[in-house]
C-alpha cells in the first residue's frame, strides 16, 4: 500500500510541476516532490 500511495503522489505532484512550473524549474523540483512522496506514504503514519 506504501509503494502505491509514494509513487502515485510523486506522480501526481510531478504532473503538477510539470504543468505550472518551466521546463528547468520543473525537473529540479522532481527531488524535493520525491522526497516529500516518500515522507507521506513511509513517515507520515497516514497509511
Amino acid at each position: 500500500m506504501q509503494r502505491k500511495v509514494f509513487w502515485a503522489t510523486f506522480i501526481a505532484l510531478g504532473l503538477i510541476a510539470d504543468v505550472t512550473l518551466p521546463i528547468v524549474w520543473s525537473l529540479l523540483a522532481t527531488i524535493p516532490i520525491g522526497i516529500l512522496s516518500w515522507w507521506v506514504a513511509y513517515r507520515s503514519d497516514w497509511f
